[in-house]
């Protein structure tokens, strides 16, 4: 898909035409710059390589530093490949922004989720407690319960929920509608809301 890489702002929500409050996220798109173009004869695929973000040169090192020379750009902190944009549209260099998108466009937004740490099975797996005395467990109100079977099968099966660490996932949320664009400052403000905390990278995808 093509698509742009870019910076979850925060949520708020606007009213629709309809006078509706509609939830929505805005996420601050590009601009991003071409920092490589893949084609069949070279590698095998045809892809863009857009960069996001500048990064500081004396935290960079020679390979990135070269890189991003190619393309006459600044080093950058994210590098995302996006494949199925049109091929021979954009050459090496080229800038891309939110003008990608129009209002009313959908699209799909990855990030990765917020870390919430060690959970125990309630709050990860949605277990019901000892309220509704479920898996086995007696008084103990918060806790797993039984885990398996005795002498046969003799282990446990792998797949069993229990507690552990929870979030940090790479989610992708379909079909969000993009409510506004707002060139001058390069934001995208789409229905719904998106994975990862403020300021985290996400990428669009059209």
């Amino acid at each position: 898909m093509s698509g742009l890489i870019g910076r979850k702002i925060g949520m708020t929500s606007i009213f629709d035409e309809n006078g509706k409050n509609v939830p929505c996220t805005v996420i601050e798109a590009g601009p991003c710059v071409v920092t490589q173009v893949r084609t069949k004869e070279v590698d095998g695929y045809t892809a863009l390589q857009l960069g996001f973000d500048d990064k500081a040169e004396k935290r960079a090192n020679k390979a990135e530093m070269g890189h991003a020379k190619k393309a006459g750009a600044s080093p950058k902190k994210k590098v995302v490949e996006f494949k199925y944009f049109k091929e021979g549209a954009y050459k090496l260099g080229d800038t891309l922004g939110v003008d990608l998108f129009v209002e009313g466009d959908y699209v799909d937004v990855v990030g990765t989720s917020k870390g919430k740490g060690f959970q125990g099975v309630v709050k990860r797996h949605h277990f019901g407690g000892v309220g509704q005395s479920t898996h086995g467990q007696h008084n103990r109100l918060r806790a797993p319960g039984s885990i398996g079977a005795g002498s046969d099968p003799s282990r446990v099966f792998k797949g069993m929920r229990m507690a552990g660490r929870m979030g940090g996932d790479r989610v992708t949320i379909q079909n969000l509608r993009v409510l506004k664009i707002i060139p001058e400052k390069n934001l995208l403000v789409v229905n719904g809301c998106v994975p990862g905390h403020k300021n985290a990278y996400v990428t669009i995808e059209k």
